[in-house]
């Protein structure tokens, strides 16, 4: 059965020309997560509309999530958690320095049941690289940091992000059938 791709935006969601809206273009079947109130993100909502998108889902699950969606994931409950394959969690946020977004915190230090990726970045305004990398730790994900890149979006000039698309990829089995898998062959082979 075919891996279905969930895009959880973040706070504000993502815009025209972020990385995640423009995947949900190209990945065909890909669904994304829209969240009822994005300006004042309440955790039990978003984590509800997150989980039920899971569990409608046909088959196994990939999560693509940047800066709160990241969070909202990890909270998500047991049953919604067997459902997912991988998730590559790109900038999380720091929801404990944030007012806004306190009701997410505490954030979850535990072991995610399925393969993850998180990708930070050394400058990240939002997120300070030594707590995505406890981050990452904590939840058994695989850690790719990344120099310079801000939060990973649209103002840090990652539009079409083939890494993350190829990093994305390498959470399914099936990675031939999406757009930009020239691009993977590439970045396997060097």
């Amino acid at each position: 059965m075919q891996t279905s791709v969930i895009i959880v935006p973040g706070w504000r969601d993502s815009g025209p020309g972020h990385w995640q809206s423009l995947w949900e273009q190209r990945i065909p079947g890909a669904a994304r997560v829209v969240q009822d109130d994005w300006a004042s993100p309440k955790r039990e909502a978003w984590v509800a509309t997150l989980a039920r998108l899971v569990l409608e889902s046909p088959g196994p699950v990939v999560i693509a999530a940047h800066s709160l969606g990241c969070i909202a994931t990890t909270h998500l409950p047991a049953e919604a958690a067997a459902r997912i394959r991988g998730a590559l969690l790109v900038a999380p946020a720091d929801p404990e320095r944030r007012a806004v977004l306190s009701d997410f915190a505490p954030v979850p230090y535990a072991a995610l049941p399925y393969r993850s990726i998180v990708v930070a970045s050394s400058n990240d305004p939002y997120c300070p690289i030594r707590l995505a990398g406890a981050y990452s730790r904590a939840w058994g994900s695989e850690f790719v940091r990344m120099q310079n890149a801000g939060h990973i979006n649209i103002d840090s000039g990652h539009g079409d992000w083939p890494l993350g698309l190829a990093l994305l990829q390498s959470l399914t089995d099936e990675p031939a059938a999406w757009p930009g898998r020239e691009f993977s062959e590439t970045l396997a082979t060097t």
